[in-house]
């Protein structure tokens, strides 16, 4: 059974259309809010996706899900000479490209609109593939992992970085609390969309972590995969191959 993780409850629109309504409209709050809902922790844990993509030394890079292109920027940092952020929401890659002018990186650096379930790339194109924050919004999981699966290179490397459950207390009692109670009082205090941090907290909670989505990699035909829960396993950076 493919996975699929519920969207807004009051909507006629699909999940993809919500999801890009959603981030058009929180895009110029996104970062400030990521830093406060997170205290700071995101960066670090983004810091260790760059490690290990580097680890790869590749040349062409593709951030899925890129948003306003945090991790693409700090990508830049790698042996990649090409990058690419891609998104569905216009909104946060107008963000994203503001950012990436400031830091003189427009020629290294592109930020491309298109959708994650229908990338448009040839197959076996990427060295790496990174996707942070991201994969819980696809519509259809499966579908999405499959066009990764696609476009990397065989011996390339797949990271995701994702939220996740901790299992033991208190910090599952912390991270519930945190989600369903603090997420959501922020994000109306701050954003314009009234329901958006509502969604991040259930699509979260919905998410399918830990071995479930190793298990999902494995279907699609990822070979090398693990899982590294990072701070008490409020996240989790997933990493995996292809043959």
């Amino acid at each position: 059974m493919k996975e699929k993780i519920t969207p807004y409850k009051d909507s006629k629109l699909n999940k993809k259309a919500q999801v890009e309504k959603m981030f058009d409209t929180i895009s110029e709050n996104y970062d400030g809010l990521n830093r406060v809902i997170s205290f700071g922790i995101d960066v670090k844990w983004r810091k260790k996706v760059i490690a290990l993509v580097e680890a790869t030394k590749p040349e062409k890079v593709l951030d899925i899900a890129t948003g306003t292109g945090d991790l693409a920027i700090s990508l830049a940092k790698t042996s990649a000479s090409e990058i690419i952020g891609l998104d569905i929401s216009e909104g946060m890659l107008a963000v994203g490209r503001k950012k990436i002018a400031e830091e003189k990186l427009s020629e290294k650096i592109k930020m491309v609109q298109a959708d994650s379930e229908a990338l448009p790339y040839e197959n076996n194109t990427f060295d790496a593939i990174t996707v942070a924050f991201g994969v819980r919004n696809f519509e259809t999981l499966e579908k999405g992992l499959a066009e990764i699966f696609r476009v990397l290179k065989p011996n390339g490397i797949f990271v995701v970085l994702e939220t996740s459950v901790p299992a033991k207390f208190p910090f599952k009692q912390g991270y519930n609390f945190h989600s369903k109670v603090i997420l959501p009082i922020i994000g109306k205090l701050f954003s314009k969309d009234k329901v958006a941090y509502s969604y991040l907290s259930e699509s979260a909670a919905a998410f399918p972590y830990g071995e479930k989505f190793n298990n999902i990699l494995r279907k699609i035909g990822f070979i090398d995969v693990e899982d590294k829960p990072q701070t008490f396993g409020v996240a989790t950076i997933y990493t995996a191959s292809k043959n």
